[in-house]
């Protein structure tokens, strides 16, 4: 029960990584607040929880707009006391595309939702945690971000890699506020982002088994497993650090 009496905000809580780890905070103790723009997933989501013993809530909330940050934050406070640990996850993947086919209203709202969201979000995280005590964040990049091998996701790298940018910078200019943020890059996995349209889970695994050292696909409990290390008073030394968690591939 690392996280017991703790306040812990995931944003795109409702599916994958942020529903899987959501629900591992209150596994361990923590009042969840989940956010994204599918309302129906959210409900979802702490549904869920509720049915394993948590304690959990939602709020709509889209990243790119600052007001919804806002009110996330407020929310989140307003309802469990406090926030102690932000899981900074919400993200959107674009079919693939050559870059010189790339819309440019297409690249703006990858960078609006992977990058900006996370600005967004750690800019008013931030602003409570300096305030009330420090806290912990964990922004959700990808190992892709560091190598952008994969023909036709050019937005979807750049967005990653300044994310991972983006916490180091972050994480020194906050340490001294007693608020520790660092990252977690998984690399192929079970959450929807890893597949193709209409793919099983049986194909998708098939097709990475060749590509990934270790022969398989990530679990989101072991992506979950690392945001909450990192979260946790375990990693009180890790400071902008950015966690790859990819089966080798980036080895």
């Amino acid at each position: 029960m690392r996280f017991s009496g703790k306040v812990a905000l995931v944003t795109g809580g409702g599916s994958g990584i942020g529903r899987a780890t959501a629900r591992a905070f209150a596994a361990e103790g923590a009042a969840v607040m989940v956010t994204g723009r599918n309302e129906g997933a959210l409900k979802e989501t702490v549904e869920l929880i509720d049915a394993d013993g948590g304690q959990a809530g939602y709020v709509i909330a889209d990243v790119t707009r600052e007001e919804d940050v806002a009110a996330m934050v407020r929310e989140t406070v307003q309802r469990y006391g406090g926030l102690h640990v932000a899981i900074n996850n919400a993200g959107v993947l674009t079919p693939p595309t050559p870059l010189a086919d790339l819309g440019t209203d297409t690249w703006r709202h990858v960078l609006d939702v992977n990058l900006t969201g996370v600005f967004l979000s750690m800019k008013h995280e931030i602003a409570h945690m300096r305030t009330h005590g420090g806290g912990a964040i964990v922004n959700t990049s990808s190992n892709i971000g560091a190598h952008g091998r994969r023909p036709g996701f050019s937005a979807y790298s750049t967005s990653k890699g300044a994310v991972s940018l983006l916490t180091r910078a972050a994480a020194i200019d906050h340490i001294a506020d007693g608020i520790r943020i660092n990252a977690v890059s998984p690399g192929a996995n079970e959450g929807p982002m890893s597949a193709l349209p209409g793919e099983s889970h049986e194909e998708r695994a098939a097709r990475y088994a060749s590509l990934i050292p270790l022969g398989r696909i990530g679990t989101l409990d072991e992506v979950s497993a690392a945001v909450l290390w990192l979260a946790s008073d375990e990693a009180g030394f890790a400071v902008g650090h950015d966690l790859v968690i990819d089966g080798g591939v980036t080895a």
